[in-house]
Parts: structure tokens; sequence; C-alpha cells
């Protein structure tokens, strides 16, 4: 059984063949965003999240539309979430989603979105 209450995943692209450091700048990216989201929105969530040690988890998904199919379920869901889309300045075009930052929310509920995903 899972130790923490809370936890929030962070979905990546792999398609993208992202070098390391640009992967972790979008991870980063992410996780700062969906946890502020939370902060503002899910703040009983964000505090027993910090609490606990601000668990995360970065998993792996192949594609766009993989991407959008955890964002819109999340969305369904009412979880916190941010969608990253880079700026274009380095390896990628402008404007393309590389990861999705969900949470922290109930560990429960975001292992039915991403539990079968493989780890980054």
């Amino acid at each position: 059984m899972d130790e923490f209450q809370f936890k929030q995943v962070i979905a990546v692209r792999r398609d993208l063949e992202m070098g390391k450091g640009k992967t972790a700048v979008q991870v980063a990216h992410a996780a700062v965003s969906a946890a502020e989201e939370a902060r503002k929105r899910f703040t009983n969530w964000w505090e027993t999240w910090m609490r606990e040690g601000q668990c995360k988890v970065a998993v792996r998904v192949g594609s766009e539309e993989e991407i959008f199919q955890l964002e819109r379920k999340s969305r369904e869901l009412r979880l916190p979430l941010a969608l990253i889309r880079d700026r274009g300045l380095t390896q990628i075009e402008p404007g393309t989603t590389t990861c999705l930052g969900i949470g922290p929310a109930p560990s429960s509920v975001i292992d039915t979105l991403t539990g079968n995903l493989s780890l980054l």
C-alpha cells in the first residue's frame, strides 16, 4: 500500500527525444505549475502533500494524444493540473506540448489514471 496519501505525477512525452536537461526543466515547469494550481484551488490537498514530503512520480507517455487523454480524464475528475507547452527557444518547436503535471491529489485517484504507465 502506498505510504503517501497525496502525490503528484508528471507525464512526459518520450516521443520528442528531448535531452536530459530539457526534460528536467519541462518536468520542473509541470511540477511547480500544477502544485500552484493545487495550492490555490485545493488547499487541504496541497497542505497535506507538503507535510508528507511532496511525493512526485515521473512517468512516460508516447505521444501528444496520450497527454491530451490524461488531461481530459484529469479535468473530468476535477484534479489540479498543468499542461506544459514549450516556448520553442532550444530543442523543439514553439507551442509543443511536452508534459502534464497532475496533482497533488489523492494517490488513489491519480493511480487510476497513471498507475499503468512506466516510470520515466
